[in-house]
C-alpha cells in the first residue's frame, strides 16, 4: 500500500543535508525548469490534479492562476507550515527529514508565479524543525539555489523563515498574513482573497507545505505519473498521519482512495488486542467523526469524505476503541478551540466558553437533557457565524459527536459518569 514520493528520502541518514540530498535526485528539475515558459508549469500542476494539502484541497494549479495578470505589484508566495491542527503532522517530516524538497518546489512555484519573495511560516513550537529547515536554506543560498540570480538564473528568489507565537489561528491564510506583517495574528474579511490583495496589499500565493512539496515530482515525472496514484479528483498520495488506538501508530505515505480500515487494518495493524472500533476522526480534530458503521463504507480521499458528511481535513486519522471517554474526549476539543480562538467575533469568543461550561457541567453530574439539547442549538448558532471558520471546527466535529454519540452524554446525565468506557 505504501508509496514512496514525498517520503523517497525519509529514512535515508543525513537526507537532511544538501550533499545527501543532491545525491538523491534532490534539485534536479532545475536545469528542466529554467527552459519551459511559467504558464507551461503551471498547466503541469494543474493537469496533476494536485490539491492543496493543508486540508481544503484545493485545486492548486487553478489558485496561481487567480493572480492578476498585468499587476504592477510584486508577488508573494507564503508557506504554511503552522501545522497547529491537534492529530496533524506531516508537515513536520518534511521540514526535518527531506526539507530540500520543499525549497526545490519553492523554486518551483517561485518561477511558475512570477515570485521573488517567499515567506514560510512555521509554528512557534517547532524549536528543531526550524533550525533544520533555516540550516537547509543557507546551505541553498551557499550553492546557489537560491538569492539574487537564483539556479545560475536572471531570476532572484529569497526564502525568510519566520515564526509566529503558536497560535492555532494563524494557520488561517489571512491570519498567517497579518501575523507576518507583525499585527495580531486575526483573520481578515474576504473578499479580497489573498490572490488579489494578500501580503503587504499585494497579490499572494498561500500553500501548505506538502503541497509545495510535491511539485518536484510532478515537473520530473509529468502530470500523468502523478494522476497514476489515486483517484480521478483526489490524484496523487497524501502523507496520512495515524494515531490513537492501534497497533503501529505513525507516518504513512498512501495514494488516495484506499478503503480507511484496510489501511487502519494492514498499514497500522489494527486496534490493540481486545479491543473493538468506537470511531475514527478522518483527518484532525476538527473534522467530523465517523462511527464503525460509516468507517466501512469511506475511502480516503475528497470526495468519499464529502459523502459521508466529514472532510479529509490534513489527513490526520485518529482511531477510537472502547475505552475512550467520548463526553471528556469533546470535553477537550472545546477546551481547545476555546482557547485558540483570538477573540475577534463573539459567536466564537463567547460560544466556545459556554460550550466549555457546559460539557463540564454535564461531566460533574449537574447536567440534564436540555443541556444536551443546547449544546446542539449552540453549535447551530455559532457555525459560520464568524469571520473564519475555527469556530465551525469546533462545532462541526461537536455536533458529530452529539448526534452519533448522544448515549453516552445522556449516561452522564442519569448516572452521573459515563457507562460506555472502559477505562
Amino acid at each position: 500500500m505504501e508509496v514512496k514520493i514525498l517520503s523517497a528520502k525519509f529514512d535515508i541518514e543525513g537526507a537532511h543535508n544538501l550533499e545527501v540530498a543532491k545525491q538523491h535526485g534532490a534539485y534536479a528539475t532545475l536545469d528542466k525548469l529554467f527552459t519551459m515558459d511559467p504558464a507551461e508549469v503551471t498547466t503541469i500542476v494543474k493537469d496533476s490534479g494536485l490539491r492543496g494539502r493543508g486540508g481544503a484541497g484545493f485545486p492548486a494549479g487553478l489558485k496561481w492562476t487567480f493572480l492578476p495578470k498585468d499587476g504592477d505589484k510584486p508577488v508573494y508566495l507564503c508557506v504554511n507550515s503552522d501545522e497547529s491542527e491537534p492529530a496533524t503532522f506531516k508537515d513536520r517530516y518534511i521540514l526535518v527529514r527531506d526539507p530540500h524538497m520543499l525549497i526545490e518546489g519553492i523554486i518551483i512555484c517561485s518561477y511558475a508565479i512570477n515570485s521573488h519573495d517567499t515567506y514560510i511560516y512555521i509554528r512557534g513550537e517547532y524549536t528543531s524543525q526550524v533550525k533544520v529547515l533555516q540550516a537547509a536554506i543557507d546551505e541553498a543560498y551557499a550553492a546557489g539555489y537560491l538569492g539574487e540570480k537564483a539556479c545560475g538564473q536572471d531570476f532572484r528568489i529569497d526564502v525568510t523563515v519566520h515564526r509566529g507565537a503558536g497560535a492555532y489561528v494563524c494557520g488561517e491564510e489571512t491570519a498567517l498574513l497579518e501575523s507576518i506583517e507583525g499585527k495580531k495574528g486575526q483573520p481578515r474579511s474576504k473578499p479580497p482573497f489573498p490572490a488579489v490583495e494578500g501580503l503587504y496589499g499585494c497579490p499572494t500565493i498561500i500553500n501548505n507545505v506538502q503541497t509545495i512539496a510535491s511539485l518536484p515530482f510532478i515537473l520530473a515525472n509529468g502530470a500523468d505519473a502523478y494522476k497514476a496514484y489515486g483517484t480521478e479528483k483526489s490524484t496523487g498520495t497524501h502523507l496520512f498521519g495515524i494515531s490513537g488506538l492501534v497497533q503501529k501508530p505513525g507516518m504513512y505515505e498512501l495514494p488516495l482512495g484506499l478503503p480507511l480500515l484496510e489501511v487502519l487494518d494492514k498499514v497500522a495493524g489494527g486496534l490493540r488486542e481486545g479491543r473493538t472500533l468506537k470511531g475514527v476522526i478522518p483527518g484532525g480534530s476538527s473534522t467530523p467523526v465517523l462511527t464503525p458503521e460509516e468507517a466501512q463504507t469511506v475511502t480516503l480521499d475528497y470526495e468519499s469524505m464529502a459523502e459521508h458528511q466529514t472532510m479529509f481535513g490534513s489527513g490526520g486519522i485518529v482511531v477510537l476503541d472502547d475505552t475512550v471517554d467520548i463526553v471528556k474526549l469533546v470535553e477537550n476539543l472545546i477546551y481547545f478551540y476555546h482557547h485558540e480562538s483570538c477573540g475577534q467575533c463573539t459567536p466564537c469568543r463567547e460560544g466556545l466558553g459556554w460550550m466549555l461550561k457546559i460539557v463540564k457541567k454535564i461531566i460533574r453530574g449537574e447536567g440534564s437533557t436540555e443541556d444536551i439539547d443546547l449544546l446542539v442549538e449552540l453549535c447551530d448558532n455559532i457555525e459560520m457565524k464568524t469571520v473564519c471558520v475555527l469556530s465551525a471546527a469546533c462545532t462541526m466535529p461537536v455536533r458529530s459527536y452529539l448526534n452519533k454519540f448522544r448515549h453516552e452524554f445522556e449516561a452522564y446525565v442519569k448516572g452521573g459518569a459515563s457507562t460506555q468506557s472502559a477505562m
